[in-house]
């Protein structure tokens, strides 16, 4: 998860938070073989702490255990993309309507200081300025994070940052910033977490994921999707041909909730 460890952590954890993080931000590349005693020696651990970190990594998606040929970096694809995009939104999506119900005001007071500072580094990324990608992404995922913090299940939690992990994964190699089209669509989330308008929030979100799969497979500015197939979005549009965009819902509008799950049901029967 991108969140800090908020007590002192052990070695092994240390090295486990450093080989996940490099996997995320792509400076382990997709399909790198990892060599125990190379990684090992690199990341200042033993080789049978690093088998067990690893191991645990594998469970998460990130790595693939090849047996006795050793570990490599898991691969992508543009349906793997689509997958973990719909998994996430059906966990967000549901963990927001729970928030939005429970919130109090320090749980929007949360939600205001996170969007604060992810503004200032979208501010920053778009005058040109995108030295520091992992603090942009990190206030990124503060911000989300922050929007369904008061959704009452830990479980439910660290469910979505592992799928957030491994969707941000797909962000930063692709090399996504939609600019000013996410900044718009996270005020507007904002605004709607403090009206505690959860039904055109959950339309902003799956308007705000699907744009980014979207973008990323039909740029490809990294040419990591350039071998996959890249039709057919995961999520139907939420605009009818008489209807407004997702911000604007109206009455009458699909459901996107049970769109996002109609989505991950799809994915999952591949």
């Amino acid at each position: 998860m991108l969140t800090k460890a908020s007590t002192p952590e052990t070695i092994g954890e240390s090295v486990y938070r450093r080989i996940r993080s490099d996997i995320i931000f792509g400076i382990l590349p997709p399909g790198q073989k990892l060599r125990l005693e190379k990684v090992s020696e690199s990341y200042g651990t033993s080789i049978s702490t690093l088998r067990e970190l690893l191991n645990r990594m594998s469970a998460e998606g990130l790595i693939i255990a090849e047996g006795q040929r050793g570990f490599e970096v898991a691969p992508v694809s543009a349906d793997d993309f689509r997958q973990v995009a719909a998994l996430r939104l059906l966990l967000e999506n549901h963990a927001m309507e729970q928030s939005f119900q429970l919130g109090d005001l320090d749980w929007e007071g949360r939600v205001v200081s996170a969007h604060h500072k992810l503004a200032v580094m979208e501010r920053r990324m778009l005058a040109g300025d995108r030295l520091d990608q992992e603090l942009w992404k990190r206030c990124d995922w503060d911000f989300h994070h922050a929007l369904i913090s008061a959704c009452g299940s830990s479980v439910l939690l660290e469910t979505h940052a592992l799928i957030y992990d491994r969707y941000l994964r797909y962000q930063m190699i692709a090399v996504v910033f939609r600019g000013e089209v996410a900044a718009r669509e996270h005020q507007q989330l904002l605004e709607c977490a403090l009206a505690r308008d959860c039904d055109r929030a959950q339309a902003i979100l799956v308007a705000h994921v699907d744009g980014c799969v979207e973008d990323a497979l039909r740029n490809d500015a990294a040419g990591v999707f350039r071998n996959s197939e890249k039709h057919a979005p995961i999520f139907h549009s939420l605009k009818s041909d008489n209807s407004s965009s997702p911000p604007s819902a109206k009455k009458g509008e699909s459901n996107p909730k049970r769109k996002s799950s109609q989505t991950v049901g799809k994915a999952s029967s591949r």
